[in-house]
């Protein structure tokens, strides 16, 4: 992420990026890191977002965590992109991971539209 706007960035990838997943008779998909829902839309874009919010699973052995990624909040780190995103592992006790999602997106003003489909999908996983 450069010094260019969300807008500007959208409509560069918009069109056509590596993690875009088209089928027929569904909508467009996208298996880009920092994607909350997997669409292909400007709201949930992590490419094309300055602040990108993504939710997802990591299975290692027979362990799994649930891992939050969020854009770095640093500028010198998002000019590398190796350190663009930054994961943070949620608890999985429903009562202190909903408390964590707060803590981390709404109290923070971290992207507060998306708290809420946040907290659906982190009841699904």
């Amino acid at each position: 992420m450069s010094n260019a706007s969300s807008d500007l960035l959208w409509e560069c990838v918009r069109k056509g990026h590596s993690f875009m997943r088209k089928s027929r008779d569904l909508p467009t998909m996208s298996a880009e890191p920092g994607n909350l829902l997997s669409l292909h839309k400007p709201a949930f874009s992590g490419i094309g977002n300055t602040k990108a919010l993504g939710l997802s699973s990591k299975k290692t052995g027979k362990k799994e965590t649930i891992l939050l990624t969020q854009s770095t909040p640093k500028k010198v780190r998002k000019l590398r992109p190796k350190s663009l995103l930054l994961t943070t592992g949620i608890k999985k006790n429903k009562k202190k991971g909903l408390a964590q999602l707060d803590k981390l997106m709404g109290v923070g003003y971290y992207r507060p539209d998306l708290l809420e489909l946040a907290k659906t999908k982190y009841a699904r996983i």
